[in-house]
């Protein structure tokens, strides 16, 4: 992690709600952004903030979202969430998060990601694997 991975830190970026992010069960009129969906661009945003203050062969990863989807957003509209660095403790990283439409705020909350070395992970996903695959056989 580079030094520059402070609290105060953030990033805005800009989602447009397109026809798979919405929801479908009640009917066409009524398409709005899914949360689910809501929920996959905070993770996104938030990866992208802290990539950009992560050394090589680091990523992160998500393990926590505290989430008020408060108003719903139109098939078709952009929305705007912002991601800022609350905490950090160690690998550790807390952020708070906001979306916008044009109209209103549409979701508040937290997002908690952490910081993990690509090489490792891998090493320990590919241990997992291989105790599955001994499961399965048993």
């Amino acid at each position: 992690m580079k030094p520059s991975l402070v609290t105060g830190a953030t990033v805005t970026r800009r989602w447009v709600v397109d026809g798979p992010r919405t929801i479908d069960f009640m009917g066409e009129d009524a398409r709005v952004y899914a949360t689910p969906w809501l929920v996959r661009d905070i993770e996104m945003t938030c990866r992208d903030l802290l990539l950009q203050h992560l050394d090589a062969g680091e990523d992160s990863v998500g393990t926590r979202v505290e989430l008020d989807h408060v108003a719903p957003t139109l098939l078709g509209m952009p929305v705007d969430i912002t991601a800022t660095i609350a905490e950090v403790k160690g690998r550790l990283v807390v952020l708070d998060i906001s979306a916008r439409d044009a109209v209103e705020e549409v979701a508040r909350g937290r997002h908690v990601r952490f910081v993990a070395d690509v090489g490792k992970t891998k090493e320990r996903l590919a241990a997992k694997r291989a105790k599955a695959a001994a499961a399965a056989t048993a």
